[in-house]
């Protein structure tokens, strides 16, 4: 059955120091702690400007490199003729090509038409035509060169985005809800509170180095649309019975190799409150937080030594000099929070979803989603935590020909069910820690299963997630079957790309009241080759022994292990 959220992760063992700042001091404990002490990541902009862009990728020195270029947005891209079989045997240079991977930070996932399309372009003119959405509503581009970040910035800035940040030991994207400001049922807007987070604290050398990456999510709309449950901080909208509209605060979520769910501290944060309150929690991280070792720095190891009682004490008296009120939790999601479709917005327009499969576009097809939507009266899009894209501000009279004119790009609007839940993350294509491809994969299986089960009407969504590594961009625990790539033994006594399959997670949704990770059967492996055949088999099992109203996780929670083979 799945673990409880708490019993995955535990604290550091007591009596050694754990590299906590206020109290064991900064002295660093290990090399990464060390090129962060030794040079504020953030200066290395300088130096590529001026250095690497005119000597070239050769010039750069290894903790720049594979260390400190993340802060800008940029990581070295896997090398084409590396085989998974040696992910894990080789270093990084031994994996790294002479080429970055770019992220592109979109707080709140919302960009103009004019920002989508210098995108775009770049993607045209630096990075291959490449361009996949992450699950971070970021973007991110490939086969991009050192010499060519300087115009790349000069573009990207002059319209207003950035990439600072965007990777690295420090405040990555702030995830937002889509469709923050324009949904007639709307708690309350966060964009206030995320614009003045990016504004005040993206940048701040003061909270640039941090034990490890922190993750932050804020919505106000009541489909819980940003994945609350597994992030560093999460503001989610609620109403208090006396002060209005603000925000319930969760603390400490986080997947990978020991996932945990986040936990409320039980408060409520009025909106004037939030950004204070937000960098009261990342300066607690960076105080507090190990940095002894990598695999235990992330804030969710410190939540589960403190429990949420302290860390809100600690939070209020040292952090922010006043107490924050009791708050309550949020309402359960009354319907999915992808946003895929045409729905009515609060002014009496239409925002329409489209589900990309697995998230991979060009920037030929962004080129193409702006002119699109700049036909038809619109100058809004918005990228989800879900991979998909939503265009904003269509007239009725628009919505037909702006859904006709994306579904011959690929993006559906009225997707087939596995085209519309289906994850997955960058895979061996480009990432140096991957073991498996898996956008290809995704797509021939989303694919072979949306002609295999035509037959089947689902009267509940079932998504699949497919990771190329154990980290779990892709967030594999929480997916009704979530897929952690591995390398396989083939019936030849080769290895072939497989996955170890995860059964029965999933966040709290329209169809779930409690988030909760997935579990594991044993022994149960299947080949890439065979992800289509395993799918269709255990879907077919669901269909014909769930109870009325059950979900797939439900079921799968609750059946023996036969009937998940």
């Amino acid at each position: 059955m799945s673990t409880p959220a708490s019993a995955r992760v535990r604290p550091p063992r007591e009596g050694r120091s754990n590299g906590q700042w206020l109290v064991d001091g900064t002295t660093p404990l290990n090399h990464n702690e060390e090129f962060k002490a030794e040079d504020n990541p953030l200066n290395v902009r300088e130096r590529i400007e001026k250095i690497y862009a005119k000597e070239g990728f050769d010039s750069i020195p290894e903790d720049d490199l594979h260390g400190r270029f993340r802060w800008m947005g940029l990581y070295t891209q896997r090398r084409q003729d590396i085989s998974g079989s040696r992910t894990a045997s080789l270093g990084p240079d031994e994996l790294s090509d002479k080429y970055f991977m770019l992220r592109v930070r979109i707080d709140g996932g919302a960009v103009t038409t004019e920002q989508l399309r210098t995108i775009g372009q770049i993607s045209l003119d630096f990075a291959r035509d490449t361009a996949d959405i992450s699950d971070r509503q970021n973007i991110q581009l490939h086969w991009i060169r050192v010499e060519d970040m300087p115009e790349i910035w000069r573009r990207l800035e002059s319209v207003g985005l950035i990439t600072t940040e965007a990777c690295g030991d420090c405040p990555r994207v702030v995830l937002g809800s889509p469709v923050a400001g324009i949904a007639a049922d709307e708690i309350i807007d966060p964009t206030p509170v995320i614009e003045q987070i990016v504004q005040r604290f993206i940048g701040d050398p003061d909270i640039s180095n941090l034990p490890r990456k922190f993750k932050s999510a804020i919505t106000g709309h009541p489909s819980l649309d940003v994945v609350h449950e597994i992030n560093d901080i999460s503001l989610v909208g609620v109403v208090h019975p006396e002060l209005g509209p603000g925000f319930d605060l969760w603390v400490g979520g986080g997947l990978s190799v020991a996932p945990r769910l986040a936990e409320r501290l039980g408060t409520f944060v009025t909106a004037e409150q939030a950004p204070e309150v937000w960098h009261g929690v990342i300066r607690i991280f960076r105080d507090y937080g190990y940095r002894r070792l990598r695999n235990k720095a992330r804030l969710k190891f410190l939540l589960a030594e403190w429990g949420p009682q302290k860390f809100r004490q600690v939070l209020q008296d040292d952090y922010l000099g006043y107490e924050l009120p009791d708050g309550p939790a949020p309402a359960p999601a009354p319907y999915a929070g992808d946003h895929v479709g045409v729905h009515a917005q609060k002014d009496g327009r239409n925002y329409i979803g489209f589900a990309p499969t697995v998230g991979r576009v060009s920037g030929t097809i962004l080129n193409r989603v702006a002119d699109v939507a700049e036909a038809a009266g619109s100058q809004r899009v918005r990228f989800t935590p879900h991979q998909k894209i939503l265009v904003l501000d269509v007239p009725g009279d628009q919505v037909a020909g702006v859904v006709d004119a994306l579904r011959e790009l690929g993006l559906h609007a009225d997707p087939s069910p596995f085209r519309r839940n289906t994850m997955a993350c960058t895979g061996i294509q480009y990432c140096k820690l991957a073991f498996v491809d898996t956008k290809d994969t995704a797509t021939a299986t989303v694919a072979e299963l949306e002609h295999r089960l035509r037959d089947v009407k689902l009267e509940l969504p079932i998504t699949l997630n497919l990771n190329g590594c154990p980290n779990s961009c892709a967030r594999i625990q929480t997916a009704d079957i979530g897929l952690k790539g591995q390398i396989l033994t083939g019936s030849d006594g080769e290895p072939e790309f497989g996955f170890q399959v995860h059964l029965g997670g999933g966040l709290a949704n329209a169809d779930r009241d409690e988030p909760g990770l997935g579990r594991t059967v044993r022994g149960l492996k299947v080949s890439a080759e065979e992800l289509p055949d395993y799918v269709e088999r255990v879907v077919r099992s669901y269909v014909g022994s769930h109870d009325a109203g059950e979900t797939f996780s439900a079921w799968a929670k609750r059946s023996d292990e036969q009937a998940l083979r």
